[in-house]
């Protein structure tokens, strides 16, 4: 009887040391999946500052500016190079042009397990002058 319990025992560590490296696996792509949710919740938030900040100040420096303090918790942070206006500004008689503010982020993964990172955008779009 005592024989046969070790094997059960054994044989249990095996299946429990097959199973572990699934397991650490689906724990770490949880973990960047959650990581990559935040981030562009983040960009998306963001994105609508900067149109904001835009659409009301037609002030590309203020934009981007609202942009930088918005997303202040990436890191890496966002650079201006990264936040694309367009048009370049609103018009400033007649017409209510759209202007769209985009952030082209490179989310760089947190284990490196499953890459480099990840290339996110946000994207925000308002009427000018509100």
């Amino acid at each position: 009887m005592g024989r046969r319990l070790r094997d059960e025992r054994g044989a249990s560590a095996v299946e429990f040391a097959l199973i572990v490296p699934l397991l650490v696996l689906l724990v770490l792509g949880i973990v960047e999946f959650g990581h990559g949710f935040q981030v562009q919740g983040t960009l998306s938030a963001a994105a609508r500052e900067g149109v904001r900040a835009m659409a009301l100040q037609n002030d590309p420096a203020a934009a981007r500016a609202a942009v930088r303090y918005a997303a202040d918790s990436l890191d890496p942070p966002i650079t201006d190079a990264q936040i694309a206006i367009t048009p370049g500004a609103c018009p400033t008689t007649g017409g209510s042009t759209n202007v769209r503010v985009t952030i082209n982020y490179p989310m760089p993964y947190l284990t490196g397990f499953f890459g480099t990172g990840l290339d996110l955008s946000g994207t925000g779009v308002m009427r000018c002058n509100g």
